[in-house]
């Protein structure tokens, strides 16, 4: 009688993941290389762009949405949102921009789209997310903080730190450090259902911060 056969045991160590960087936005491009989890777009905000987020701030405090677009309705769709909302068309056609890109880099005619105001941490432990790839820009606020592959001890993620904070789970090895994005990256974290990136996807989390610091964060996920 046949015997199954065991699935075989993935060993993320096997996997070699880096994070490429640049103030140029062609390193996007980079979250094709089998090696990157990571491409970070190091962007400083215009002062227009940064005045139409004040604005947004303060006129709508509680601000949240999530909607499903296209890049072509996109600068309306967002705009209605925003409605009301005084200086806000720096802001849209930013982030107008980044539903073109990240649809045009992954050839997606649709894109998901978050954009919240938090005033607590969203994810606040260690985690991968279980996602192809997803844009995450911290466009107000403390940036996303994350650890690269070589620093994980991807068997402390989860369940399995035994309900003990990230400083002592273990899931930082004793050599690694946490790094953070800065206000304005955009960055392209790559997810577990990449294929081929099993046990290798980005492990980030929410900045420990103090309570009510707010941020407005900005993510763009694959529609399913």
């Amino acid at each position: 009688m046949n015997q199954p056969i065991p699935s075989p045991i993935i060993n993320s160590d096997l996997k070699y993941r880096i994070f490429s960087q640049s103030e140029s936005p062609s390193v996007l491009t980079d979250i094709y290389r089998d090696d990157v989890n990571l491409a970070i777009w190091r962007l400083s905000l215009t002062d227009s762009i940064t005045q139409s987020i004040e604005s947004l701030m303060t006129q709508k405090p509680s601000f949240s949405t999530e909607i499903i677009l296209a890049p072509n309705d996109a600068f309306d769709r967002i705009s209605d949102c925003f409605d009301g909302v005084k200086e806000s068309h720096s802001l849209c056609e930013h982030i107008t921009l980044l539903v073109d890109m990240f649809c045009t880099l992954f050839e997606l005619k649709n894109v998901g789209l978050r954009l919240k105001i938090i005033d607590q941490p969203m994810c606040p432990r260690f985690h991968v997310d279980k996602v192809p790839c997803r844009l995450i820009s911290t466009l107000y606020g403390t940036g996303t903080q994350w650890l690269k592959h070589s620093d994980v001890n991807r068997g402390e993620l989860g369940s399995r730190n035994n309900g003990l904070t990230d400083t002592n789970s273990g899931v930082i090895k004793p050599e690694g450090k946490i790094e953070q994005l800065s206000c304005g990256d955009i960055a392209l974290l790559k997810g577990e259902h990449w294929h081929n990136n099993e046990q290798a996807g980005l492990v980030h989390r929410s900045p420990v911060s103090s309570i009510n610091t707010r941020r407005l964060l900005l993510t763009l996920d694959f529609i399913s």
